[in-house]
């Protein structure tokens, strides 16, 4: 996730930061590689994991906010007794005051792209690169010293999620995609939604051609508010060819029926396989909207990253 970049963006700009990043972890470690938090004076932005592990890590860079912007330091720490955790994992952390007059870089940051940085003796030089290939770094043995560059991706791929229904179920998945990745395609048929942000009102003649478009990588989440329509909806995004995901809201119930009917109409046994009804990691039952929401967005995120 790029949160960070956000950030950096709307606080260091603006006050004195330092930024925290785990530049690498083995074993049981709260955090991976890539994970970051922003430390002000007197606020903080994300988390490396809690504990006694960021709250040595504020410490530390509340400490380097005391020197010019620019500087930065290297600190390992073994999540053993002396933290007071019982991971027996190891952290490597590199700690930051952010310098303002060092973020040109931002403007080229983007989704999946590498970002390349070299450790100097009055900062970390900075710059996005589609070509070169992430660095693998180590937890353990020496310290990264000046003249080291390493890259890394930065950004994550957002998984393409089309959302068929503005419905209360659909508003609270919608609310809830936001800070997870996936890149919402939001739709429905009812002008009566035309009010509610990120919804594109489409004709129920012209919505299947919206299955059509979508990449293979998608999932599709069919919840509308007619069973014609979702039926309609399942049988284009089954009969397309590859998709990463078609999950159908409804009933075992529901289910059997619309594999009756899809068998009927021609789809194969494999196509009909693919489908998911009802939705939610198992286990889940309530019937609020929320509960649904977070239980297909979770049953999303198992998914293999695309």
């Amino acid at each position: 996730m790029s949160e960070w970049l956000t950030w950096i963006t709307d606080v260091a700009t603006q006050e004195p930061a330092a930024l925290v990043s785990v530049l690498a972890s083995e074993g049981s470690a709260p955090r991976g590689a890539g994970t970051r938090m922003l430390v002000s004076a007197d606020r903080l932005f994300g988390t490396i994991g809690g504990g006694q592990l960021e709250h040595r890590a504020i410490e530390q860079a509340r400490a380097i906010l005391d020197l010019p912007p620019g500087h930065w330091r290297v600190q390992d720490y073994p999540l053993g007794p002396l933290l007071g955790q019982c991971c027996g994992g190891r952290v490597r952390l590199l700690i930051e005051h952010v310098d303002p007059a060092s973020l040109d870089w931002l403007t080229d940051a983007a989704e999946e792209r590498v970002l390349v940085s070299t450790l100097t003796a009055g900062g970390i030089n900075r710059h996005v690169s589609a070509q070169a290939a992430p660095t693998a770094l180590s937890a353990r043995g020496d310290r990264p010293r000046e003249g080291m560059v390493f890259a890394e991706i930065i950004g994550q791929r957002r998984r393409p999620l089309y959302l068929f229904g503005a419905g209360h179920v659909g508003q609270a998945i919608a609310r809830h995609t936001q800070p997870l990745p996936f890149r919402l395609a939001w739709f429905d048929t009812r002008p009566l939604f035309e009010t509610i942000d990120g919804v594109a009102i489409v004709p129920e003649d012209a919505i299947t051609q919206c299955v059509a478009e979508a990449p293979d990588d998608a999932a599709m989440l069919i919840l509308t508010h007619d069973h014609g329509l979702d039926y309609h909806l399942t049988r284009a995004t089954l009969a397309r060819g590859p998709i990463a995901f078609v999950g159908l809201i409804g009933s075992q119930t529901k289910r059997a029926r619309f594999h009756s009917r899809l068998e009927r109409d021609g789809l194969s046994e494999a196509a009909r396989a693919r489908l998911t009804c009802p939705i939610g990691v198992a286990g889940v039952t309530g019937k609020e909207p929320d509960v649904i929401a977070i239980a297909a967005l979770a049953q999303l995120l198992q998914l293999e990253r695309p």
